[in-house]
């Protein structure tokens, strides 16, 4: 199966160990894709919906493959320690509403769905557990705003009951369901929407990074192996 690793950051991506040098082998609409050895490809999509779909389409229609690992850092709605690793169980997007047209709020047109699926989260939990790693599983909001404590985040929380909000995820699902590919993601707690500590811990999220670049690699070769 080939799989692909797509971050919406350089600094996530150089939380892969050996990375710190690699180069990319080639860019696409600027978008730079590196060789991560045995099969494995890696992108940095950049942040916000169109960036990620882009750099999705790039990897199902250019570079054929079956699965996208979506892995980040993402901001938490709950009381999720920092650092605590969670595989998404769903996505939707916070910010689509076509409720004037008489749609529920959240659902995409075209596809005509509010909550987009990834692909057996709960056996990529217990595939993060036979490394040795504990990861919750948890729904993730997706939308072109960097989520703050407020109003907008309270409403988000009480519409969609993310667990996680962060800016790509859901448009790379909805890419890899149009696509037929499977979509796994993997998301790092950086910081809590509700806490006043909140900006002190997004720029102080090396923690987060630390516990999500030594675990990617080798998720993403397991799920390699996994039946195609």
């Amino acid at each position: 199966m080939k799989v692909a690793l797509q971050f919406a950051m350089p600094v996530e991506f150089r939380a892969l160990p050996g990375t710190e040098a690699l180069e990319p082998f080639e860019t696409v609409s600027g978008v730079p894709f590196y060789d991560l050895g045995e099969g494995l490809t890696a992108c940095v999509g950049g942040v916000s919906k169109v960036n990620a779909a882009m750099a999705a389409e790039i990897l199902c229609l250019k570079y054929g493959v079956d699965l996208i690992l979506n892995a980040g850092i993402a901001g938490c709605a709950t009381d999720l320690p920092t650092g605590t690793l969670a595989v998404a169980s769903e996505f939707v997007q916070h910010d689509v509403d076509t409720s004037g047209a008489g749609d529920p709020l959240g659902m995409v047109s075209t596809v005509n769905r509010t909550e987009f699926p990834t692909w057996e989260p709960e056996r990529c939990a217990a595939l993060l557990r036979t490394m040795g790693c504990e990861a919750v599983l948890g729904r993730v909001a997706t939308g072109d705003w960097f989520a703050v404590k407020g109003e907008r985040s309270a409403w988000i929380r009480d519409t969609f009951h993310p667990d996680l909000v962060e800016m790509e995820g859901c448009a790379i699902a909805q890419v890899c369901l149009r696509n037929g590919a499977r979509f796994v993601s993997l998301k790092s707690v950086s910081d809590h929407l509700f806490y006043d500590s909140q900006m002190e811990e997004y720029f102080d999220y090396g923690q987060a990074l630390e516990n999500l670049g030594r675990i990617v690699l080798p998720f993403a070769k397991l799920l390699q192996q996994e039946e195609a």
